[in-house]
């Protein structure tokens, strides 16, 4: 089990990263959230199986189709045990 959390940049809001995101996690079983940043980055946290984090760090460095990712920041972090997924 790990924890993952990121800072995604670039055009990600208002292409509907948050909810195509909550969408990804769910069918990965991973808990976690994901908000919107004042600053128009989007950041997200992902707990879960180590292979199931690491592809949704992969699909977060692209988006869905309408974004364009410039930059992503990840940090691991202790697990929390926390339980479902939700946007912030």
């Amino acid at each position: 089990m790990k924890r993952v959390r990121l800072i995604v940049s670039g055009r990600v809001q208002g292409v509907f990263f948050r909810g195509d995101c909550e969408r990804m996690a769910v069918s990965y079983g991973l808990s976690g959230w994901v908000r919107n940043l004042p600053d128009g980055s989007v950041e997200a946290a992902f707990e879960g199986l180590d292979a199931d984090v690491e592809a949704a760090v992969a699909w977060c460095r692209v988006g869905p189709a309408m974004a364009a990712v410039d930059d992503l920041v990840a940090t691991e972090e202790p697990t929390t045990g926390e339980k479902g997924f939700r946007v912030r």
